[in-house]
């Protein structure tokens, strides 16, 4: 099934109303769409290269918006709707998750994981449901998203845009590794950045 979806989203980047699919598929990716919004930036950023900084921004804001309705899904809805897209992802046991958080490290490792997902190929969608389920700060929230979701999305495009389709076929290649290490490079300065934080303002 994946598989047919990632052909048709290949023919949908083309289309002619392309950032409208765009902006509307990076929403629904957030929190129940399987194909990620790179399988349509990649080719309309290499179709209009001067145009990298819009198509990066719309998947961004479309994200960070789907996020948030992922959010307010686990929030609100999290027994009548939230659990139905975990088992679709073949995940069954959610009885752990409010724990996760239930101290100052695990908050800190909610963070850590939120921000992998937002940055690499990890489901994000289960993140952001299970995030608004576990009642996660909601400003916390919208800006781990908004930072690494856009940092993803703005790195593709960028070198996409600059560098034409040879960056194609490395970011295919090696998407997975580089997002991660990435990442974690994001993930180390914002955890010194609270660190500093929490030390100033005692």
């Amino acid at each position: 099934m994946f598989k047919e979806l990632y052909k048709k989203s290949i023919k949908l980047a083309g289309h002619k109303s392309s950032k409208t699919i765009l902006a509307f598929i990076s929403f629904i990716e957030s929190f129940i769409f399987p194909i990620p919004p790179d399988v349509f930036i990649i080719p309309m950023t290499i179709a209009k290269r001067d145009e990298w900084v819009r198509i990066a921004l719309i998947a961004s804001i479309g994200s960070v918006l789907g996020a948030c309705l992922g959010y307010f899904i686990g929030f609100v809805f999290f027994n009548e709707v939230g659990i139905k897209i975990f088992e679709l992802y073949g995940v069954d046991n959610t009885s752990f998750l409010k724990e996760k958080v239930s101290s100052e490290g695990g908050v800190i490792a909610w963070m850590t994981l939120l921000a992998i997902a937002g940055f690499t190929p990890v489901p994000f969608k289960l993140l952001t449901i299970t995030s608004g389920f576990v009642h996660f700060n909601i400003f916390y929230f919208v800006i781990i998203s908004a930072l690494t979701r856009g940092s993803r999305f703005f790195i593709i495009a960028f070198l996409i845009g600059n560098f034409g389709p040879t960056m194609k076929k490395i970011i295919e290649k090696k998407l997975l590794p580089l997002s991660i290490l990435i990442g974690f490079l994001f993930i180390i300065l914002g955890y010194a950045i609270y660190n500093f934080l929490v030390n100033f303002g005692s």
